[in-house]
């Protein structure tokens, strides 16, 4: 089918307004979840024992749920506990959610991917834990998780037209509106 002029006229307001919702919530979750999954990723491979498990349960839930089932519990079944949350915060909050476990592990794998010798060399000239973590063992860590990174804000990018489900106008749920209003 030819679209005119005019039809590209109509078209393409709402769908632009779509785009930015889906790049904007893709951002938001993206950025979210990295934070997050720092900071889960460092739980789990904590010494203490009841952050490192709690730390495993949420990766180990979340990542054996679907998303769109994590999706409709939060835009759905949680205002049954009185946490109402609107279209656009229930879809970042659900790809933060999900994406967090996920770079969770990313961010765990790429720390215990430095070698002990680092550890140990920082250990020696008397870095405690955090100083050692955040001078040596991060930086060299980056190199590793820079591909899986851009892997994930791909796919959270991807992701991000689930959130038409929960009636949040992104650039899929207007499209289909529009192709539902005027059949093209």
């Amino acid at each position: 089918m030819i679209f005119s002029l005019k039809d590209l006229v109509e078209f393409l307001p709402p769908l632009l307004d779509g785009a930015v919702i889906t790049i904007t919530v893709s951002l938001l979750a993206f950025s979210l979840a990295m934070v997050s999954g720092l900071a889960i990723g460092i739980a789990r491979i904590s010494r203490v024992a009841p952050l490192r498990i709690l730390a495993a349960c949420y990766i180990q839930f979340i990542r054996g749920t679907p998303l769109l089932l994590q999706l409709f519990f939060i835009y759905s079944v949680l205002p049954f506990a009185g946490i109402v949350l609107s279209p656009f915060a229930s879809g970042a909050c659900g790809l933060t959610l999900n994406y967090a476990a996920y770079m969770a592990e990313v961010f765990r794998s790429g720390i215990q991917a430095i070698p002990k010798g680092q550890w140990e060399a920082g250990s020696s000239v008397g870095m405690s834990r955090h100083l050692l973590m955040r001078r040596i063992i991060l930086p060299q860590a980056i190199r590793i998780l820079v591909p899986p990174i851009g892997n994930f804000f791909v796919a959270i990018f991807k992701d991000s037209a689930l959130v038409s489900v929960i009636t949040m106008r992104d650039l899929m749920f207007s499209g289909e509106l529009l192709a539902s209003a005027t059949y093209k």
